[in-house]
C-alpha cells in the first residue's frame, strides 16, 4: 500500500508542476507523514501529505488564516466538527482541520 501512495504522490506532484506550475520544496516529516510544501506564486502555496485516520481521499481545501487557533474556534463555534485541533507543522505556522456543516473538510493554516 506504501508503494502504490508512493507513486501516488509523485505523479500528483508532476501533474501539479506541469499543469499549474507549482514548484516543491524537498519533504519534510510531519505528524502524518511526509508533508511536500509547493508554491504557486511568490506570496501562496500550500502542501501535499498522505491520507490520514479519519479522512477520506480526496483534496481537502486548506485557506491561510492570521490565527489558526481562532479560525479553529471560530469554526467549531459556527457548528464545525473538530477533526484535528492546531497542530505545529514547523516554526510559525500551524494546521488545523474542521468537518464544515454538510460534511466537507476545510483546513486552516496559520500562525498561532
Amino acid at each position: 500500500m506504501k508503494r502504490r501512495s508512493t507513486r501516488a504522490r509523485t505523479a500528483t506532484k508532476a501533474w501539479c508542476a506541469e499543469v499549474l506550475g507549482w514548484t516543491f520544496a524537498p519533504p519534510f516529516a510531519g505528524s502524518e507523514g511526509e508533508y511536500h510544501l509547493f508554491a504557486y506564486s511568490d506570496s501562496g502555496g500550500g502542501g501535499i501529505r498522505q491520507v490520514a485516520s479519519g479522512e477520506a481521499p480526496g483534496s481537502t481545501p486548506t485557506v491561510h488564516v492570521r490565527d489558526a487557533q481562532a479560525a479553529f474556534d471560530a469554526a467549531l463555534a459556527a457548528g464545525a466538527e473538530e477533526v484535528r485541533p492546531p497542530t505545529k507543522v514547523m516554526e510559525g505556522v500551524r494546521t488545523a482541520l474542521v468537518r464544515a456543516p454538510g460534511g466537507i473538510l476545510i483546513g486552516f493554516s496559520g500562525p498561532t
